[in-house]
């Protein structure tokens, strides 16, 4: 069969389209759940592939987290992915709440292992009775239902990884299981993302790896999780937010900025989604996929 050229033409649109999605994470009071609303509003005029909400481990967002997803799926024309994590659950508790989210209609899981009960850098625990590790959550939610599964990728090694041997294993492992996606955690450099990206093809993997990006305008909030999670935080990002502690405004235009320029620096290189790390804020993400060419749907947003 030959193609039109408005059927050629449409393909090469589709291929060269620039994809975004959003994370969020669940309000803990109704003003923040209002704020999140009118920020879920404005980015759903974007048309993301999907957006994403996290998951507190033990309940303590389990329920706001549930609410936020399926308000999303029942009012918006958006695809929403709900988080789970191995953490402060049993197999049964953790199937049942994914029965819960497939019969609201959400198709699109977020599979972690979760961090340990007593915080990031203490030692990691599997709950009793619990999925131990993400890989086995991916299974047990491949036996649930159909689901979209996406995982984490860590362009600069997961804090417990000895190796790169280990990360690329582990991640391996999370798709011999059923995943379909990787999002990476944030990170500050292209190189850093492309490097990884090479690795994971040498391995064998195929399957997509989007980079996270993280809208952050506060730099000691950024410097804080860099820390965390063993993230290297180049010294001409110090530079730039020095002094400006007291400069909100600014601070906001220099994340928006960065994150552009880190965007586009990957897009030359072929890469074609991003997902951003809203921090429940929908002025900055807005503001840098407008720079990235990302035309809203209506000027109403």
């Amino acid at each position: 069969m030959t193609l039109s050229s408005g059927q050629k033409n449409t393909q090469v649109h589709e291929k060269s389209r620039l994809r975004i999605s959003f994370e969020f994470f669940p309000p803990k009071t109704d003003k923040m759940q209002d704020n999140l609303w009118t920020s879920i509003k404005k980015l759903e005029t974007l048309v993301p592939d999907f957006v994403s909400v996290t998951y507190g481990a033990g309940g303590s967002t389990r329920e706001r987290a549930h609410e936020t997803v399926a308000k999303i799926v029942n009012r918006t024309n958006i695809n929403a992915a709900a988080h789970l994590t191995c953490v402060g659950a049993s197999k049964g508790e953790i199937d049942d709440i994914a029965r819960a989210y497939w019969d609201v209609g959400v198709r699109h899981m977020v599979a972690l292992r979760g961090d340990p009960t007593d915080g990031i850098g203490a030692g990691y625990i599997p709950t009793p009775n619990g999925y131990a590790y993400s890989n086995d959550l991916i299974a047990g939610l491949r036996n649930v239902a159909p689901f979209d599964i996406s995982v984490s990728a860590y362009p600069e090694r997961h804090p417990e990884s000895q190796n790169w041997d280990v990360e690329i294993d582990n991640l391996k492992r999370k798709i011999d299981a059923g995943a379909t996606r990787a999002i990476t955690q944030f990170f500050f450099e292209a190189d850093t993302f492309l490097r990884f990206q090479d690795k994971a093809t040498d391995a064998g993997i195929n399957i997509p790896i989007i980079p996270g990006l993280m809208l952050q305008p506060n730099y000691k909030g950024i410097k804080r999780m860099s820390e965390m999670c063993k993230i290297n935080v180049p010294n001409w990002y110090h530079d730039l937010f020095a002094g400006l502690d007291d400069d909100p405004a600014t601070r906001q235009l220099l994340a928006a900025s960065t994150a552009a320029k880190l965007a586009r620096s990957l897009q030359k290189r072929g890469v074609r989604h991003f997902h951003f790390y809203t921090l429940n804020k929908a002025d900055l993400a807005f503001m840098v996929c407008k720079i990235l060419g990302v035309q809203p749907t209506s000027h109403e947003a």
